[in-house]
């Protein structure tokens, strides 16, 4: 059976937690330090507790550690990896090759998607320098998912949902170029989220005031089944900054979808145990998007970016039909609510946003009227009702379990077995008075033994198997089956935790004898390994570096001369040559367009002052 794992994101403990009972096979979060999200970085005690409870339901934790570590930081990098294997991490997320050259306790490293996991040559390379895993990029499309998987045995993982990075990810340079806060260092001020205008060589303006590089989000909930068949085995869903009403929601919708797939193949089966059951209906509009892209899963599309706000628009609820002076209508299939968030373009193709204080019929009465414009299409970007519904939503995680209770001789015996065929006997001390009333004795101890509460566990089936039927006290029946279903559980862990194999570290041919600073060396040890590897010439990192004119500080497959119709391939045809384009920031900085277009790419370029 192939195993098929779904991925979700944990900002902490708490929504870790959420992310296994709502479907996760698999969970990542920060690490104390050296997290590509700085800002949620987690202690050693909560990714303890989180680990162990993954483990009950034989889910993994994953550790991000995938920022570029300077050489004062790794000798604490090296103590906190080793911290992290003796709290049962499952693997690594790592970026910087330093940590290969470490002494490492037996941990899986993953090659995290900041390494650049986007071309075949370099995703090999990865795979014998000893990665487990890789995490590909997100521009990656199905054809080089088939491609890769038929050239590689290395697990493959792949985004599915979340936010998108404009450029290719390890492969940003901008934040810390106008900022000093290093997307490599987690510190990402999203410059991509930023204004800009569009401008042609002769200062002509394209675009005026546009978030040009702000992608929607990725939704592949319809692609599953063709990912999972072209040999990705983990299906990731970004967001370690979102709260748990959006990891509830999401992780759910994709653990349906994932289970639907696997309802199809035989030869498929989810990656960790037990049963899911939620309360509500779960929708990834209803939770914060900036409206859906599938990106470059089947090929470039237009409209991958939304160029008028980088905020999230929610789920498109009508049109408004009629303005009064109060309130307006609305033609629109769902219900308004009090308390609901609302927005939509104006005449400016400004998002306005405004809160609903009362519905009548398909009359609704915001809080503000000002900007309010007839036949305008309307989002609902903060669903009160359905937010209510997630918060108050307190789903468990159950596996299911058998359970027997028989005499042997002269003495009475519990046995539990799991979904997975894991079992845990105990047995009952005492000499015990036959019940004068079987059937009703029988019942009692069905009925103690079946008491499974707010435990981890369902009950599938109870059998009892006696000659002759004792009585027995009900405060000895719960004993028993408290002890007995705790020692299963332990069982559970340590199979979860059973030992594991040192990564075979080794020292492969790079494909060229020079790195540059896009090759973010920032550390004697990064450095040593591509030496080993064969390169003589290694340019250090971006972040050490001083001067940045003429850098590149982004390169991405969204084209700004496809989304304004200039691509060379179009404009060729009807006998123009694309001139050249620039970027121009809120503060009159300009940055230079290159496009690589037998790549399909485009560069943002720092101009000299």
């Amino acid at each position: 059976m192939r195993k098929i794992e779904l991925l979700a994101p944990a900002k902490n403990l708490e929504t870790g937690m959420a992310a296994i009972n709502y479907g996760a096979d698999a969970v990542y979060i920060g690490a104390p330090k050296f997290g590509a999200r700085a800002a949620v970085g987690n202690t050693l005690e909560d990714i303890g507790k989180l680990i162990k409870y993954a483990h009950k339901y034989w889910a993994k934790v994953f550790i991000a550690m995938n920022t570029i570590l300077y050489d004062n930081e790794l000798k604490e990098a090296e103590a906190q990896i080793n911290a992290l294997y003796k709290l049962g991490a499952d693997a690594l997320i790592i970026q910087d090759m330093s940590i290969l050259e470490m002494d490492l306790p037996p941990i899986e490293l993953h090659a995290s998607t900041q390494t650049h996991n986007y071309d075949l040559e370099r995703i090999q390379f990865l795979e014998k320098a000893g990665f487990k895993r890789i995490i590909l990029a997100r521009e990656v499309s199905l054809e080089q998912i088939k491609v890769i998987r038929a050239n590689t045995n290395v697990d493959l993982e792949y985004f599915v949902n979340g936010a998108l990075c404009v450029s290719f990810s390890g492969q940003c340079y901008f934040s810390h170029a106008i900022s000093g806060r290093s997307a490599n260092r987690g510190e990402c001020s999203q410059a991509c989220r930023m204004k800009y205008n569009l401008e042609d060589a002769e200062g002509n303006v394209i675009a005026k005031d546009k978030y040009l590089l702000s992608l929607k989000d990725l939704n592949l909930s319809n692609e599953i089944s063709e990912i999972v068949n072209a040999g990705i085995c983990s299906l990731k869903i970004e967001g370690r900054l979102k709260d748990i009403s959006y990891i509830k929601n999401i992780t759910s919708h994709y653990s349906q979808k994932l289970d639907e797939t696997i309802s199809k193949n035989k030869e498929l089966e989810r990656a960790s145990s037990g049963n899911v059951k939620v309360n509500f209906e779960a929708d990834p509009d209803r939770t914060f998007n900036r409206g859906f892209t599938p990106y470059f899963f089947k090929g470039r599309v237009p409209d991958i970016a939304n160029f008028y706000s980088p905020k999230s628009l929610g789920k498109e609820i009508g049109n408004i039909i009629g303005v009064r002076k109060d309130h307006f209508q609305i033609k629109s299939k769902y219900p308004i609510h009090n308390g609901d968030g609302l927005c939509f373009f104006n005449k400016n193709k400004l998002l306005t946003g405004i809160q609903v204080n009362g519905v009548k019929c398909d009359k609704i009465y915001p809080n503000d009227m000002s900007m309010v414009c007839d036949g305008v299409t309307l989002y609902r970007n903060n669903d009160h009702e359905f937010a209510k519904e997630l918060k108050q939503d307190k789903s468990i995680r159950k596996i299911s379990i058998d359970i027997l209770f028989e005499q042997q001789d002269k003495q009475y015996f519990i046995h539990i077995t799991d979904e997975n065929g894991v079992s845990a006997s105990n047995s009952i001390d005492g000499v015990f008075e036959l019940a004068q009333n079987e059937e009703m004795a029988k019942s009692n101890i069905k009925k103690q033994l079946s008491k499974l509460g707010s435990s981890i566990y369902e009950l599938n089936s109870i059998q009892l198997n006696f000659n002759e039927t004792p009585f027995i006290q009900a405060k000895l029946l719960n004993e028993l089956r408290r002890e007995t279903l705790d020692s299963l559980t332990q069982t559970r862990i340590e199979l979860a935790e059973k030992e594991k194999t040192q990564p075979l570290i080794s020292h492969p041919k790079y494909d060229s004898d020079k790195i540059s600073y896009m090759g973010n060396v920032s550390n004697y040890k990064a450095e040593d390994f591509y030496k080993k590897c064969g390169v003589n010439d290694i340019e250090q990192a971006f972040e050490l570096q001083k001067n940045y004119d003429g850098k590149t500080l982004m390169v991405t497959k969204h084209c700004l001369r496809y989304e304004f119709g200039k691509c060379s391939k179009l404009v060729k045809s009807i006998g123009e040559k694309p001139g050249p384009l620039y970027l121009v920031d809120s503060n009159n900085k300009k940055y230079r367009l290159e496009f690589d277009c037998k790549r399909c790419e485009m560069k943002i370029v720092m101009m000299p002052k």
